[in-house]
């Protein structure tokens, strides 16, 4: 670990600039409102969730958390940014 690292000055040759795709650390550490819900589910859907928390060594309610927000980030339309246009107040004619 102690070898020396020689640089040289030879061009790159083929490189590719990645747009950067990471949220940043503000939103990492954002934990949204949590609301609690009584929701029945069928013992089939609970059985395979806890079989697949138990392999990856997380809570199954955490899986079914990801599951439902991942189905509302597909299909919620983003937010639309409020109009930029000002009204004019209408007169009484």
């Amino acid at each position: 670990m102690s070898a020396k690292i020689k640089y040289t000055n030879e061009p790159l040759g083929d490189v590719k600039v990645v747009c950067d795709f990471l949220p940043p650390p503000e939103q990492l550490a954002f934990r949204e409102e949590g609301v609690k819900v009584t929701l029945a589910l069928s013992k089939k859907s609970v059985d395979f969730f806890k079989a697949e928390a138990a392999k990856h060594h997380t809570q199954y309610q955490r899986m079914i958390r990801r599951l439902v927000d991942a189905y509302v980030a597909n299909y919620d339309p983003p937010p639309t940014s409020p109009s930029t246009r000002t009204t004019r107040k209408r007169t009484a004619g």
